[in-house]
């Protein structure tokens, strides 16, 4: 799978790929990343690549110019993509069933918005999605580009060690994860529950969806307002997926 991170700050976001598993995927093959500095494409001695909005608003505006160029230019050279997304706090909300989506595409373009936002135009001739992390406003796209790249990322196939592991996490069917223990089986007064010691795979598996279903009505009762029935019993739907 193949991402395209056009960013006016590209140092920002080269160090996190650059360790743990987004660096082993991309080390095996499985993943590419390549970061584009937007600045490459702008026009003129001082490579512009923003300018004050019409009509007044504070803040500055990243220009069409040099956002097209590199678009465009990345699609010659690659060819279509399944997406061009740019990173915008009133974009969609970005979640698990969105991560699973775009896993299953084999080339994502991203643009990182900075400043105060992008030039209109970008948005109505180039992106074909528009994504948000979250209801509130970071100083640019860079970090939900990173958030989206590795939730993406870890889904690819042979990306992670133990494949269940994706297919276990939070929100993969609906419902929160389960708590997780390790060694040692006593700490400080405290015990890992008997049953995860019982080596009783049944009722190991009915205790994490006791737990699972306990820990989503306490913490996101929204989510069992939201989940079909059926779902968060086994990760079927999880699986089905894939």
């Amino acid at each position: 799978m193949r991402f395209d991170l056009v960013t006016a700050l590209p140092d920002l976001v080269r160090s996190p790929l650059e360790h743990s598993i987004l660096k082993r995927a991309q080390d095996k093959g499985l993943v590419t990343v390549e970061v584009h500095d937007l600045r490459d494409y702008a026009e003129g001695r001082h490579r512009q690549i923003d300018d004050i909005p019409y009509g007044g608003m504070g803040g500055m505006v990243l220009k069409p110019e040099p956002l097209f160029a590199c678009v465009e230019a990345l699609q010659a050279q690659h060819g279509p993509y399944d997406e061009v997304v740019f990173l915008t706090p009133d974009g969609e909300t970005f979640d698990q069933p969105t991560a699973n989506a775009f896993s299953l595409c084999e080339r994502l373009l991203l643009i990182a918005g900075h400043y105060k936002n992008v030039d209109q135009r970008v948005r109505d001739a180039l992106v074909t999605r528009e994504v948000s992390v979250g209801d509130y406003v970071l100083s640019g796209g860079e970090l939900p580009a990173l958030v989206l790249i590795d939730a993406v990322a870890r889904l690819v196939p042979g990306v992670l060690g133990d494949a269940g592991s994706a297919l276990s996490d939070s929100f993969q069917d609906g419902l929160l994860d389960a708590p997780s223990y390790t060694r040692p089986a006593q700490f400080r007064d405290m015990e890992v529950p008997a049953v995860l010691r019982s080596g009783d795979h049944g009722a190991v598996e009915a205790w994490r969806e006791a737990q699972r279903l306990e820990r989503t009505r306490a913490r996101r009762p929204d989510l069992l307002d939201a989940t079909p029935p059926g779902a968060g019993r086994g990760g079927a739907a999880s699986e089905e997926r894939r």
